[in-house]
């Protein structure tokens, strides 16, 4: 076919190739998530009324919702979920802000690497849960201890996901980075931590998940107040609709810091295609 008759085709017949890359982002499916929570819900509902779950096993899932309302409605909701909050997250703050800021050190400095991740395997395998008598010894059965066990806990896995985040960011950029005569301060800046950042914001999401357990298990020593607390109360009695309302309520409280991160990663994640 010659030239001329090549640029006479009619252009029509071009069509645009897709993205192909596209099929691997993830899409928004608001509804279907509830949907799950809801027919999990409504079998087991089936299940229990129709006596082949007994209910000395498993409670009728109606029964812990009106559980749910009478807490509620009596106002204990409140004095059993503020202190518990105030413990996650004064906890969970403390852990999680030096846990990044060491694994930042870890992942920028050869010396900190060197001294801090033989120290930070000697004690992430440590069970955290059964540390806690030796914090009440060192802090007190009051709140340090509790603050002390959560911020523990959650400040090796935050650690460990910082540092290998740094890690894996792509040495290509940093070389073009100083291919540019960028200075080191701007190569952390606007390149490492950036390419970083998902890494650390799905170890928070463990670190954070790791928090509320130990939470609960702070509270089951020494508290008056708190889900922890109100979960062992409700377990010393056998009283399943109880026992199941606090669990309830920290499976609520795990979706909840989910949906923060989430949140917190589709704003520092923007420039992700």
């Amino acid at each position: 076919m010659s030239d001329t008759s090549r640029s006479s085709a009619p252009t029509s017949s071009y069509k645009p190739v897709a993205f192909r890359g596209g099929g691997f982002a993830p899409r928004p499916h608001r509804w279907v998530g509830l949907g799950v929570f809801v027919s999990l819900i409504l079998i087991v509902e089936v299940l229990t009324r129709a006596g082949i779950i007994t209910s000395l096993t498993l409670p009728i899932p109606s029964d812990v919702f009106w559980t749910l309302v009478e807490l509620w409605q009596s106002g204990m909701f409140y004095k059993h979920m503020v202190p518990s909050l105030t413990r996650l997250v004064v906890g969970a703050l403390i852990g999680c802000t030096v846990g990044v800021s060491v694994g930042i050190l870890i992942g920028l400095f050869s010396l900190a690497r060197a001294g801090l991740v033989p120290l930070v395997a000697a004690i992430f395998p440590i069970p955290k849960i059964a540390l806690l008598p030796l914090f009440v010894i060192w802090f007190g059965i009051d709140e340090m201890s509790k603050y002390a066990l959560i911020a523990f806990g959650t400040f090796t896995p935050t650690v460990v996901a910082t540092y290998g985040a740094v890690d894996n960011v792509d040495r290509t950029l940093i070389r073009m980075g100083q291919s540019f005569s960028l200075s080191w301060v701007s190569i952390v800046r606007k390149i490492v931590l950036p390419g970083a950042m998902p890494g650390i914001l799905s170890g928070l999401r463990i670190s954070l998940a790791i928090a509320i357990i130990l939470l609960v298990a702070a509270e089951m020593l020494g508290a008056e107040y708190g889900i922890g607390a109100y979960i062992l109360q409700a377990g010393s009695l056998y009283d399943l609709e109880r026992l199941f309302a606090g669990v309830a309520i920290l499976s609520v409280l795990g979706v909840m810091v989910s949906t923060l991160i989430g949140t917190l990663e589709r704003i520092l994640l923007k420039w992700r295609v």
